[in-house]
């Protein structure tokens, strides 16, 4: 593991708080998922539900809600999108996302501008390594999976 225990993936885009991921896709569509950090602290996830498929969703606007036993929140939204479809694979099993975060998207969306431009804003690389890190440190956050 990368951080306190928290794995890191370089190759993604991340918000500025670090609670979520964004992966590019061949067709043009975004992969929306939560980080390491993001799934440690939610906790054990019991209940995922996407936005239905059309919604138009403006930043600042959760593309989907995520509940635990004690907790319920927005996986946030970083740039206008669509929603495309929620992963039905994490609906029927939520708890995928404790046991590998990254591997178990969210939601895919397309997003209401080019990709590149609505990735422009998002740290990625040794950039996003280091901002994670030091939110991990700061915050005393120790990964672990289901």
């Amino acid at each position: 593991m990368d951080c306190n225990d928290c794995e890191f993936r370089p190759e993604l885009h991340y918000d500025d708080q670090f609670q979520i991921w964004v992966k590019a896709e061949a067709a043009g569509t975004l992969l929306i998922g939560m980080t390491d950090l993001s799934q440690t602290l939610a906790g054990k996830i019991l209940h995922v539900r996407v936005r239905r498929p059309g919604s138009l969703r403006p930043a600042g606007k959760p593309v989907a809600t995520v509940e635990t036993g004690k907790w319920a929140g927005p996986v946030p939204n970083v740039f206008d999108c669509e929603i495309v479809t929620g992963n039905e694979e994490v609906m029927d099993n939520p708890s995928l996302i404790n046991a590998d975060p990254y591997e178990h998207w969210i939601a895919r969306v397309r997003s209401t501008v080019a990709v590149a431009q609505a990735l422009a804003g998002l740290p990625t690389g040794e950039a996003a390594r280091t901002a994670y890190c030091e939110r991990a440190k700061r915050d005393n956050i120790r990964c672990r999976r289901a």
